[in-house]
């Protein structure tokens, strides 16, 4: 009797721990389930805009700044590359956190508003009249680690377009280079910043060398 009595005291005790097993395993699957998923990837902005602008008098005319267009391969969030000639490829942890079109739109509406020479700089929807138009198009944004130091490569195109003849009446190409401090993807997003600040001084520039 008190060997049966000991047999089914084991058996009630291993059938508990296998019962609290059980239960643990759920609960950490439940806590699996509701957890956040980790997410590893950086995002990143270009936003910085000129530090130091030329100024000039406000004239009673309305400038309209086109979305700009972009080479399609650029024309994503992913964050181009290159460490080869004639190869671009994208990294798997960075990425910008909009397409670059997006984020020059706005900076470049920043930047000429502050030249303070235009009565209104707008961005479409926009169907009133306007004077002049700002097309511009990015033909490259790449971080070049086939170079020494690596760089970070910028091209634009600017045009300045009159609203009345649809006359292109100037256009630009800009072309920057900008030494990246490390082999990084974070150092090619500061070059970036460094090189649109450039860029956009120069086309501010351009802009009101046209505007006249």
């Amino acid at each position: 009797m008190r060997d049966r009595g000991f047999a089914l005291l084991l058996l009630f005790t291993r059938m508990t721990r296998l019962f609290l097993a059980a239960l643990a395993v759920t609960m950490l699957s439940s806590c699996a389930l509701i957890s956040p998923a980790q997410d590893d990837m950086q995002v990143a902005v270009i936003d910085k805009v000129p530090a130091a602008l030329p100024q000039r008098q406000t004239h009673p005319a309305t400038l309209l700044v086109l979305p700009p267009a972009i080479n399609p391969v650029y024309d994503s969030v992913r964050m181009a590359y290159r460490t080869r000639p004639y190869q671009v490829e994208y990294f798997s942890r960075n990425e910008w956190g909009a397409s670059p079109a997006q984020m020059l739109l706005p900076l470049l509406t920043r930047t000429l508003e502050n030249t303070h020479y235009f009565d209104a700089v707008l961005t479409p929807p926009y169907f009133g009249p306007y004077r002049l138009a700002l097309r511009t198009e990015i033909l490259e944004l790449t971080q070049d680690f086939t170079t020494e130091p690596a760089t970070l490569q910028l091209a634009l195109r600017a045009q300045l377009v009159e609203r009345v003849s649809n006359r292109i009446i100037a256009s630009r190409n800009l072309s920057l280079r900008q030494p990246m401090l490390q082999k990084t993807p974070y150092a090619g997003v500061v070059a970036a910043n460094d090189a649109t600040a450039q860029a956009l001084q120069q086309i501010a520039e351009f802009v009101l060398e046209n505007a006249q």
